[in-house]
């Protein structure tokens, strides 16, 4: 297993990471005597065949399940000296809650030190405001490193620059976990701006909010050959200097198969990826014309400044990649999520649009009119009431 130095952290982080969100039981706080026997075997062979690759960073949260109690219990069949153990506490407006949460996740983990811990769900203004208040959690999370409970603090994050950006710049959290893929180019700014801060950059969901790349559709397949999406996406990523983990949501041992194949071409990325990247670049031309080409999300206003709080900028990146890579059933998927996902997933479907409205929204866009056309044609194609998030609850990743 390569690793990587974790920025500032010092920690020699592996390339992969055993992201703990799709090996548990429930996703709720369960009774301990409810966990199958098979369901807790399945999570320790998952866990064993990580480590037996070399994948000694294991990543869980307080709000993801039982997955907190169950990989307490498998911990003491690892030496704890080798691990790096990570867990995730999102903040709360009352900071002794924050303090209860981070002391039942030590409780179910076993342990009485994490290596990392996360404030998770940095999402809006309000998870923010509850972070850097006086007394609030990031002030708790330093404290609790002071007291030797913790190693090193950073946050994790599913907003976009606009309220991710000045948490990054603040130069006080030492790591972050963030959305960074090859049909995400907008967030390559917080990848570069953490690496300016030698901050260590761990990439979240690479292989669902990377595009449901485990379900790749023909189209896919072929503009990566010979790279599976997956293999692509992973060197896609991990080939940018300030990226240094991905976490893998394994349900099974067999789940870090293909990521370890990605892993051992990692030193000639460059080689694998440029032609597949030449690939990909004609079929958005192709499919969506010059003049789609570049930062097309450049100036075009968050959520809660649309009309209606229409996610502009999301719905629009869901139809770009589904005309240029039919990625059809990942559009759709997040599109009808909205409304429905607080703040981990904002705003609203296009549905209700009001053109004038809109257009003043996007007052000197260069693709105003087109902009406006693909939100109508992306409420047509993807909009499905029967679809519901069935993944997790609204505070999973």
């Amino acid at each position: 297993m390569l690793t990587k130095r974790f920025g500032q952290t010092e920690l020699q982080m592996p390339v992969l990471t055993c992201g703990g969100m799709r090996f548990q039981h429930r996703w709720q706080d369960i009774p301990p005597e409810t966990v199958p026997k098979e369901a807790q075997a399945n999570l320790e062979a998952t866990l064993e065949r990580a480590f037996a690759a070399g994948i000694n960073h294991f990543e869980t949260a307080r709000g993801y399940g039982s997955s907190e109690m169950q990989l307490g219990w498998a911990l003491p069949r690892f030496p704890r000296e080798k691990l790096i153990l990570q867990t995730k506490v999102p903040p709360t407006q009352k900071p002794d809650e924050f303090l209860r949460r981070f002391d039942q996740s030590l409780t179910y983990l076993g342990v009485d030190f994490v290596d990392l811990l996360s404030i998770h769900g940095l999402n809006d203004q309000e998870q923010i405001r509850w972070t850097l208040q006086k007394g609030g959690a990031l002030e708790k999370a330093l404290s609790l490193k002071e007291q030797g409970r913790v190693g090193h603090v950073g946050f994790s994050t599913h907003a976009p620059p606009g309220e991710s950006l000045p948490l990054i710049e603040l130069g006080v959290f030492e790591y972050v976990n963030l959305h960074w893929y090859y049909i995400y180019p907008s967030n390559r700014v917080l990848v570069e701006a953490a690496q300016k801060r030698d901050m260590g950059v761990l990439v979240i969901s690479p292989n669902d909010k990377g595009g449901k790349l485990y379900q790749p559709n023909p189209k896919l397949e072929a503009l990566t050959a010979p790279l599976s999406p997956m293999e692509f996406n992973d060197l896609y990523c991990l080939s940018h200097p300030g990226v240094h983990t991905l976490s893998i949501g394994a349900a099974k041992p067999q789940d870090f198969e293909v990521h370890l194949q990605a892993v051992e071409k990692l030193e000639q990325a460059q080689v694998w990826l440029e032609p597949v990247l030449q690939r990909l670049q004609e079929a958005e031309l192709e499919a969506l014309g010059e003049k789609w080409q570049g930062e097309w999300w450049q100036g075009i206003a968050p959520y809660y400044d649309q009309p209606g709080q229409i996610n502009v900028q999301e719905i629009l990146r869901f139809w770009f990649y589904d005309q240029a890579l039919g990625l059809r059933d990942f559009a759709k998927a997040r599109y009808n999520m909205l409304g429905k996902s607080g703040h981990w997933f904002p705003g609203q479907k296009s549905g209700e649009l009001d053109r004038q409205e809109i257009k003043k929204a996007l007052a000197g866009h260069p693709l105003t009119e087109e902009i406006i056309e693909a939100l109508v044609q992306a409420h047509q194609a993807f909009d499905d009431s029967e679809i519901s998030k069935v993944s997790g609850p609204k505070n999973s990743n």
